[in-house]
């Protein structure tokens, strides 16, 4: 179902505007999933997940760029140590109410699992589901270490421009927000641990083995933190981008995960 045109929406906030894609099937069942893409991340560079991911589930899926990210407005500003999980009370809650949203299940990616973990405990009565790739519970040395080889990576000529392609004139804001906040030493002491057990929902955690920015000690530890039934699988031979680098591992994951929800009549 790749050949699926999905609605674009574009949302005000009082920061600025918002890009969102909406995919649906025919007949779309059960609550909608919602995408939070990674540090350098945007919708379109979630390419043809979503389209499978309506295909397997049956149910609408929507992504959006943050704002300051791909076609959203720029970021006014830094952002602040604590944006990960203010992203549930900014960005998200401008897509959900604007779209009427109710039930959904929230997936993201790398930073945006973090992002996930925060909507899922401050929606507990709607979010009925939550799916996290490659997730960061904490900040350590094999975190700091990847991101700073990235950031001299993107130092070379001509590195930029790959941002650019996705984020325009603010691709330098985008690989700034993600290396200079992480690696600050006000960040250091950053964790997930005060908001996990908040979360109540069923969770599926997956990180690759061969995953760069993170064991999959980070995603065991989501698994067993939260409140409500969790899983976590570690995904054999796989880097930091599950849904690009093992795609079919991914959806094999989420169909029985969202095969659960159906059956519990979600």
């Amino acid at each position: 179902m790749s050949h699926l045109s999905p609605e674009i929406h574009l949302i005000s906030t009082p920061k600025g505007e918002l890009f969102v894609k909406r995919w649906s099937p025919p007949q779309p069942t059960g609550a909608p999933i919602v995408l939070l893409h990674d540090s350098l991340g945007c919708v379109a560079l979630w390419r043809d997940f979503p389209a499978r991911l309506v295909t397997l589930s049956g149910r609408q899926v929507i992504a959006y760029d943050r704002l300051g990210f791909g076609a959203s407005a720029p970021y006014p500003g830094n952002i602040s140590p604590d944006f990960i999980l203010q992203e549930a009370q900014t960005g998200f809650k401008h897509v959900y109410e604007t779209l009427g949203l109710r039930d959904f299940i929230v997936l993201g990616h790398s930073v945006g699992a973090g992002m996930a973990v925060g909507i899922a405990a401050r929606y507990q009565e709607t979010c009925v589901g939550l799916v996290t790739l490659s997730a960061q519970a904490w900040v350590d040395a094999q975190i700091r270490s990847g991101i700073e080889a990235a950031r001299q990576q993107f130092a070379e000529p001509g590195q930029i421009e790959r941002l650019a392609k996705y984020h325009g004139d603010k691709a330098p804001w985008v690989l700034n927000a993600w290396t200079e906040t992480w690696l600050s030493d006000e960040f250091r002491e950053w964790t997930l641990d005060k908001i996990l057990p908040h979360v109540h929902c069923s969770t599926l955690c997956l990180h690759g083995d061969q995953d760069e920015y993170g064991s999959p000690t980070h995603s065991e530890h989501l698994a067993r933190m939260t409140a409500g039934q969790s899983r976590a699988v570690t995904l054999r031979g796989c880097g930091h981008v599950p849904h690009r680098e093992c795609p079919d591992a991914v959806l094999a994951g989420m169909e029985g995960f969202v095969s659960g929800l159906r059956n519990a009549g979600v």
